[in-house]
């Protein structure tokens, strides 16, 4: 085990690593050859222009301006300038709302810090009861931990009355963190600008009709039950197998560019290889090569095309359904449309950025299925094989998984396997390490204390493993926060591209394509870190300043990459909270479960009858604030609704909301090449009361 000594070397040394890397980075994006690697935010948005475009050979590469160098980390700074709601505008709701994460860390974790300082460290220091028991191994850490306080101490109630003074510190920072996040949404979505998705709902599980289609059949449904409000709709394709074509064919199309632009500036006709890579076959052309391949590709694609336009099969039972306000789409999607309430299922369409078109062709009967099949996996095989595979994996495992269920958009899906991933962080990292790494470590107490012995040790464990999660911050946490400014992967990556892959400008767009944050994988280790510092607030305090370290480091780090280097892939408007505000309590219940476990291994009398309260008043507080703020996320006010829609039929009487929507769910591989079109049943008028209908009943 580490001391203090050892640790305190150790932080010395791993934060030394980590300035080491932020003025690596600072010195690297002040070179021009590296600018689109740390600004590539600003270069898609056509704001800012390379700095190598001019100047002399070396200028070009490398900054040779000695006074950018004095200032280099004015980055640090500059990555608060931007107010809040000037960053909403220019990264959007769902980046401001991950960065605050971090931020609450800090305001939830810091007091805690600053009172198990001032309270419980003097407690558990003058303690001195570890000096006395034989064959039980600790470190200077552990005289700070609770593990000092001798069996049956009274001094266990200064940790009983502070667990509560942390659980309502905590309660309150969240609530007021939840009702703040809640306002900022319903502010976002009642001054955001005019989207589809305000006006769409996707509808699924469409009932076959034997005498109609299912584009007739759901027009024909909205324009009985919806006569006022219907507008258009677009059904729902299953193109993968064009998608794919479309994709090769781009592929192709960027060598065939490359080559015509060699053959232009040299007079040379290119050579290629028709096999992997155009490093093995038979050598040909290669402007022949490539232009009959392309030609052979569109001629597979356009009989794919009209097989998926032609064959009902194609056609998925859902469509997205537009209508002529915002207060009509609310009440579709939050309505039961059918007395069967397994048939013409709705919900709210997600931005078309974020339709995950692939998944919307499986039929939605199939869905339940897969989620159950998925989450066999995850208790039946995964524990196996979780420990033959790399940490590094499991995020894109698990995310694939996600895909497999059937989710239509991607927030779900990065939602969904966030939930995984922070499954698996709780049970192999922390509840792991705390069950396995003292057993080893004290393998030979185990096998000579009764078995009435065995809980007492274990509890033990708790505020011994402090240490351990101690170096797991500073190595996961801070290095890798540090890595992420840091970009060297990115930064190596794009060179190499530039140097052998880049051909084209659109291989330039590609190799120079920032990301974006990854909430999957993101989320899930913010997750662990406020367990920690939740679980050994009343433990082990002195672990508390380095869960601080990671969240002040990396709430600067993520505020500097949202506005200089992640683009948006998506924009659900902070969907995601209730989700971490679940987990965070989660976390504290955890907390205080184990804190009831190791009081009483500590002959505290009546500590659980003390502490059973608070993971009661923990539950309460989940389920009020689920009732309180939750509908904010998952539903839109009618009364909101009927506001915009107010405010745009006065500011833009003449909009043609139907030409605006016709486009926006259009599968990607149709658009720009065919204008899609519901048949009108009936002239499209105003007050017209019937509905025609090919159904003989």
């Amino acid at each position: 085990m580490a001391n203090l000594g050892e640790i305190s070397v150790s932080a010395a040394l791993n934060l030394l690593s980590a300035f080491a890397f932020l003025v690596a980075f600072a010195i690297l994006r002040l070179q021009p050859i590296n600018d689109r690697v740390y600004f590539p935010k600003w270069y898609r948005r056509g704001i800012r222009n390379s700095p190598r475009r001019s100047g002399v050979c070396v200028t070009r590469f490398v900054n040779l301006d000695w006074r950018t160098y004095i200032k280099f980390l004015n980055w640090m700074p500059a990555a608060f300038r931007m107010p809040e709601l000037e960053l909403i505008d220019h990264a959007g709701l769902d980046s401001v709302v991950y960065i605050r994460i971090y931020l609450l860390g800090l305001k939830v974790i810091g007091p805690l810090a600053v009172l198990a300082f001032l309270v419980l460290v003097p407690v558990n220091w003058k303690g001195e009861t570890l000096e006395g028991v034989k064959n039980l191994a600790y470190n200077d850490i552990d005289k700070l931990s609770i593990s000092n306080v001798p069996d049956g101490s009274k001094r266990f109630w200064v940790h009983i009355v502070m667990s509560y003074v942390f659980a309502l510190w905590t309660f309150y920072v969240l609530y007021v963190e939840y009702k703040e996040v809640a306002a900022m949404r319903l502010r976002y979505l009642a001054s955001e600008n005019r989207r589809p998705d305000q006006f769409t709902v996707l509808v699924r599980n469409v009932p076959p009709d034997p005498d109609e289609t299912v584009s007739e059949h759901i027009e024909h449904f909205f324009r009985v039950n919806h006569p006022d409000s219907y507008l258009t709709h677009q059904v729902v394709y299953n193109a993968n197998k064009l998608a794919k074509l479309v994709q090769k064919k781009k592929s192709l199309q960027n060598w065939y560019t490359y080559y015509f632009n060699k053959y232009e500036r040299t007079s040379k006709r290119p050579i290629t290889r028709t096999g992997f890579g155009g490093v093995v076959g038979t050598k040909v052309d290669a402007i022949d090569y490539y232009s009959s391949e392309i030609q052979k590709l569109s001629e597979a694609e356009a009989l794919e095309r009209e097989k998926v336009l032609s064959d009902p099969k194609a056609i998925v039972r859902a469509a997205f359904v537009s209508f002529k306000s915002r207060w009509a789409a609310a009440v579709c999607a939050q309505t039961q449309l059918s007395h069967n309430p397994t048939i013409w299922l709705t919900e709210w369409a997600p931005e078309p950025r974020d339709v995950y078109w692939r998944n919307l062709a499986i039929p939605y009967f199939d869905l339940t299925i897969r989620r159950k099949s998925v989450r066999s996996f995850i208790q039946g095989f995964l524990p196996g094989i979780v420990l033959k595979i790399f940490l590094i994996l499991l995020p894109t495992i698990l995310m694939m998984m996600s895909k497999v269920e059937g989710f239509s958009s991607c927030s779900s899906l990065d939602r969904r396997s966030a939930g995984k991933y922070h499954l698996f962080l709780l049970i192999n990292v922390f509840l792991g390490s705390i069950i396995t790494g003292t057993a080893f470590q004290q393998l030979k107490t185990f096998l000579h204390q009764p078995l009435t012995e065995i809980p007492k040790t274990v509890g033990e464990s708790i505020p011994m493993k402090a240490t351990f999660f101690i170096t797991y911050i500073m190595v996961d946490g801070w290095a890798g926060i540090a890595a992420e400014i840091l970009r060297l992967v990115p930064l190596v990556i794009f060179h190499l591209k530039n140097m052998f892959l880049v051909k084209t400008e659109q291989d330039r767009e590609e190799a120079m394509d920032p990301g974006c944050l990854n909430f999957a994988t993101y989320e899930p280790k913010i997750q662990l870190y406020f367990l920690l510092g939740l679980v050994y607030s009343a433990v082990t305090p002195v672990l508390l300043p380095f869960v601080i370290i990671f969240f002040a480091f990396s709430y600067v780090v993520f505020r500097h990459q949202v506005i200089n280097v992640y683009a948006q892939r998506y924009e659900s408007g902070g969907s995601f909270w209730p989700d971490v505000h679940r987990r965070l309590l989660i976390g504290l219940l955890i907390s205080q479960l184990l804190l009831m476990g190791l009081l009483s291994t500590k002959s505290v009398e009546k500590s659980t009858i003390a502490l059973l309260p608070l993971p009661i008043l923990t539950i309460w507080f989940h389920v009020y604030c689920k009732g309180r703020f939750q509908s904010a996320f998952v539903r839109f006010s009618l009364q909101d609704a009927m506001t915009k829609d107010t405010l745009e039929r006065a500011t833009e009487p003449n909009l043609n909301l139907r030409a605006y929507l016709k486009d926006a769910y259009v599968h990607p591989v149709f658009k720009g090449r065919i204008h899609f079109e519901s048949p009108l049943l009936v002239p499209d008028e105003e007050n017209n009361t019937l509905v025609l209908t090919r159904r003989s009943s």
